[in-house]
């Protein structure tokens, strides 16, 4: 079976339920979600790379490594980050109290937050609208959590599939939440998965590193990376699939399914970059291994040179080859093409005539597609940013304020 879209996103898995209500972190608009398996789920994370980690982020890194979690609280608006000992504090209080509400054993309570790095969490108020959060767990409820994981997102974030394993039917699904600080290693972002195929925490892992890597790790907007970002995948076992214990053709199929998932989310993180206007997809092709496939599309994806002059609509072909020069991946640069488009504009490295209003209506649309051919192996990889526009600036002189 193919993998399929569905809508429902996180709670389209069988077992999930999850909400999302107003607490005042944030003035008008929903800040607390709720995520909750009717069943123990094993469960993955991956974790950002700063050094700088938030207090909720050590709390959730130390309870996904024992395996098991069954609900996930989250709020927007307030990162409890560089917050000391009162925030850590803070971020066990909300996982504990999550949990009494619930009635299950707090360590398999996960905690997420973000928004405004360095002020302390307005637990009172997060607290009192804990009760609403609980009461409003729903199938329906998928909508309104992903919006309450929003900062400065100008939508919603939702995806959901099915797919065929050993014979059952399983769906995967999920939301997330990004615009800014975004960047490899891990992209600036929270994202939130469910299924219900029956995996072990061992292969679990296996399959969301992978999928990130593929996906959320392939995503640039600004080139930043925050305190705050985290991946959780929560397993609940419902489709009663033969569980999915190490490699082989179940694990595969598990693992396309999460791919498109992650990808479709992670695209629309892209997309919806701070002040962006168009999504940028970077494909690289013959490169003589992965990682330099993927270098190249990163560096070409992040570049700020390349990201302005998408913006304008200017086919500066020597800003893409440019970026590729300094990525560390390995080629000769007298062997590339490039393509803007249907349109090459580069053959053994050296510009060749296009069709320059071609190449122009190319760039300005929705979706800019730049494919970097590298003739130097056989492996390929793709990478998503988005153009560079004043609007961001904007956004991120008057965040705090």
């Amino acid at each position: 079976m193919e993998v399929i879209d569905v809508p429902g996103g996180v709670t389209a898995a069988r077992g999930f339920l999850a909400s999302g209500v107003k607490a005042g972190i944030k003035r008008h608009k929903k800040d607390l979600a709720l995520i909750y398996s009717e069943y123990p789920a094993a469960v993955a994370g991956t974790f950002t790379s700063n050094r700088v980690k938030a207090a909720p982020l050590l709390v959730t890194m130390s309870r996904v490594a024992r395996g098991v979690a069954r609900a996930i609280i989250a709020n927007s608006g307030n990162a409890n980050a560089c917050t000391g000992p009162e925030g850590y504090q803070d971020a066990l209080l909300m996982a504990r109290e999550t949990a009494r509400s619930m009635n299950l054993p707090e360590e398999q309570v996960l905690v997420a937050s973000t928004g405004l790095i360095g002020e302390r969490l307005p637990l009172d108020r997060i607290l009192a609208a804990l009760p609403e959060a609980v009461r409003g767990l729903s199938r329906e409820g998928h909508a309104d959590a992903a919006e309450a994981i929003m900062t400065t997102d100008t939508v919603p974030k939702e995806a959901a599939v099915v797919t065929e394993i050993a014979g059952r039917r399983v769906t995967l699904g999920g939301m997330a939440k990004g615009a800014g600080m975004i960047h490899p290693r891990m992209a600036t972002m929270l994202a939130f998965l469910t299924t219900d195929a029956a995996v072990t925490p061992e292969a679990l892992r296996v399959a969301l590193r992978r999928a990130v890597d593929e996906t959320f790790n392939m995503i640039t907007v600004d080139g930043d990376t925050s305190t705050n970002d985290m991946v959780l995948l929560l397993a609940n076992g419902q489709a009663q699939n033969p569980i999915i214990t190490g490699e082989g053709p179940e694990l595969a199929a598990f693992t396309a399914g999460l791919v498109a998932v992650c990808g479709k989310l992670a695209r629309a993180i892209a997309r919806d970059g701070e002040g962006a206007t168009r999504l940028i997809e970077v494909e690289v092709r013959g490169a003589p291994t992965l990682e330099d496939a993927r270098l190249v599309a990163r560096a070409v994806a992040g570049s700020n040179l390349v990201k302005a002059a998408v913006h304008g609509g200017d086919a500066n072909w020597g800003r893409i080859m440019c970026a590729a020069g300094y990525s560390g991946a390995d080629f000769d640069p007298e062997r590339v093409d490039i393509f803007l488009g249907c349109e090459r504009v580069v053959f053994d490295g050296r510009g060749v005539p296009h069709d320059e209003e071609r190449v122009r209506k190319a760039l300005l649309a929705p979706t800019v597609h730049i494919v970097l051919d590298l003739k130097a192996g056989g492996e390929k990889a793709t990478a998503w940013g988005c153009d560079l526009s004043a609007d961001y600036v904007r956004i991120n002189t008057h965040y705090r304020t």
